[in-house]
């Protein structure tokens, strides 16, 4: 009986501690593929669930930062056409529309950017990073250049604190995009 216990706890041991090391391998492949970005703590925080799959993988990593930048992308530009016009000063309307036509070019653009990271392939592999830098950094600028509309409106509007804070975040994903694809490019596939 007490062989029987001991061996029950053995087991037991043995299952957290591979479980832990797994934990600890996951982590250090994310903490690995986010130490080329400027936000660490946010792509760590965002990429962390793909770890298992992209492990030390720079097309996996590049693929799942677009991925992750589509799904923000997605969610601002969806908060922003559930913005009433009426709640907002004639500026604060104009810097409204111009925004949401720009979110809406950053996602054709990040989307672009997937389908060919879907894709990629040694013989145009050069063509391609190419492409892609030009993709994302437009996605990149077209969100500066929404918050660049807002510029001037009033900091009082919660609304607008909002919208800045929103597509600030949304812009730091485009960056850590950028970033794991610039390290694929140097790595190569």
């Amino acid at each position: 009986m007490s062989s029987s216990i001991t061996f029950s706890f053995l087991l037991c041991l043995l299952s957290l501690t591979s479980t832990s090391s797994l934990q600890s391998k996951r982590n250090s492949y994310v903490q690995n593929a986010c130490s080329v970005t400027h936000y660490t703590d946010l792509c760590v925080q965002t990429l962390a669930p793909f770890s298992s799959v992209a492990k030390n993988s720079p097309s996996k990593w590049a693929r799942a930062g677009v991925s992750v930048a589509i799904s923000d992308n997605k969610d601002v530009l969806r908060s922003l056409l559930k913005m009433r016009r009426s709640g907002f000063g004639r500026r604060d309307r104009v810097a409204l529309s111009d925004c949401r036509e720009l979110l809406q070019d950053s996602l054709d653009n990040l989307h672009k950017s997937l389908a060919v990271l879907r894709t990629l392939r040694a013989s145009e592999f050069q063509e391609q990073m190419s492409d892609l830098a030009t993709w994302l950094s437009t996605a990149l600028t077209d969100k500066d250049t929404c918050l660049d509309g807002f510029e001037k409106a009033s900091m009082k509007s919660a609304m607008v604190r909002m919208i800045r804070r929103k597509v600030t975040t949304s812009m730091y994903m485009s960056t850590i995009s950028l970033a794991l694809l610039n390290k694929l490019a140097a790595d190569g596939l």
